[in-house]
């Protein structure tokens, strides 16, 4: 490699991460790390990077305070880091711009996704059309059926949607495909991940270009003059909104806190915990933890949340996990609809159904004698408008 950067191929002691990937895929994943590690150090590419992420995707982000949920809760301050407020609308336009302009720097003009909530997959065709790169995303049947509107987004923006009917017709069954395609077309199809899990150096690139949530965070809590929160919490899927806001918070005094799905009930298949759940495996190309049967065989999962409909946990958080340095939470689907609504009736702010259930974890902090906290408002809820009305939640 051809720059100072070097990336961790392990997380933690357990050795979590690595690459489990056919042998079709092992050259253009050592490809794809020389290309981050030589962006990463190149000031132009780190320019148009920040460029982009000024005038198109709208950052900084707003750190908004929320005085009356606040109070509501006995908190005395409550800080949303707004990712809602970026184009797209959720955080993971951060790393879809970046991976988009990695592609293009590698020579690749077509762009392969997958997506579960529709979040990544409209942000990837966002970056593509930007970019002029052709897109196809990966979607569960499931899934497409009740992110609709996302689905209607993608496709103006230009890129070819395809179902996925196997299994649940949720986001593992999308990986599964997107890793079919990226075999069949790496010679010329790069593949944005949209969480940060997968072979190295997927889980590294995703958390890197999300940093940037944290990172902002921290200076904007400082340029207000007060203390940094008694806690930092965010809600986790794989855990690109997660890492991205707690990861650069490792260093300080401060809770940080994941909250994973509960879904409607304690079995296997009810819920995607992992941390409670899980056991350590290898799903999609990582070795992490994992819900599965007593056989092995990966679990199927349960939440309200699209987004959060995962069977693992992204390798670097779980290896934070299980060191002690993250605490990893669940909420209920019922907690995750309340949190929501209380969002919208006292701050007038409608979150993502993913972003709520880090909502749900509030009273729980208040009651462990946090005075402050800062949340990681990973998304808007428009795209979950349908499910809020089918669970009694709006008009």
């Amino acid at each position: 490699m051809n720059s100072t950067f070097e990336l961790p191929t392990r997380f933690g002691t357990q050795g979590l991460g690595g690459c489990y990937a056919p042998e079709t895929l092992m050259q253009p994943l050592l490809d794809l790390e020389a290309a981050f590690c030589a962006a990463q150090a190149d000031p132009a590419f780190q320019a148009e990077l920040q460029a982009q992420l000024r005038d198109f995707v709208g950052r900084p982000t707003a750190l908004t305070p929320c005085p009356r949920l606040a109070s509501h809760l006995g908190l005395e301050a409550l800080f949303l880091k707004r990712e809602d407020l970026t184009h797209t609308g959720a955080h993971k336009i951060n790393n879809a711009i970046g991976q988009a302009l990695l592609a293009r720097r590698m020579g690749k003009r077509e762009v392969i996704a997958e997506t579960g909530a529709g979040q990544h997959g409209v942000a990837t065709a966002t970056a593509c059309a930007r970019l002029g790169l052709a897109c196809t995303v990966y979607m569960g049947v499931t899934d497409m059926a009740r992110q609709a509107p996302n689905v209607a987004r993608m496709r103006l923006f230009g890129a070819e949607v395809v179902g996925v009917a196997a299994g649940q017709g949720t986001l593992k069954e999308a990986v599964n495909e997107a890793l079919r395609a990226w075999a069949g077309r790496c010679d010329r199809a790069h593949y944005i991940l949209g969480s940060a899990l997968g072979p190295h150096p997927f889980p590294t690139i995703v958390r890197s270009f999300h940093q940037v949530i944290g990172e902002e965070a921290r200076a904007q809590v400082t340029e207000l003059g007060v203390p940094l929160p008694d806690a930092v919490i965010a809600c986790a899927g794989g855990g690109s909104n997660a890492s991205g806001l707690l990861i650069p918070f490792l260093d300080q005094p401060t809770r940080r806190v994941a909250v994973e799905a509960g879904g409607h009930g304690k079995a296997l298949g009810e819920h995607a915990a992992r941390l409670e759940g899980g056991r350590l495996g290898v799903l999609h190309g990582c070795k992490t933890l994992v819900l599965q049967d007593a056989h092995g065989h990966t679990a199927e999962t349960a939440s309200v949340s699209a987004g959060l409909d995962y069977p693992a946990l992204g390798p670097e958080l779980a290896a934070l996990a299980l060191e002690g340095r993250i605490e990893v939470w669940r909420a209920s689907d019922e907690e995750a609809l309340a949190a929501a609504r209380l969002l919208c009736e006292l701050e007038g702010i409608l979150p993502a159904l993913e972003s709520s259930h880090a909502l749900a974890a509030l009273p729980r902090l208040a009651a462990e004698g946090a005075r402050s906290v800062l949340l990681g408002l990973s998304g808007r809820g428009d795209k979950d408008l349908g499910t809020f009305a089918e669970r009694g939640l709006s008009p």
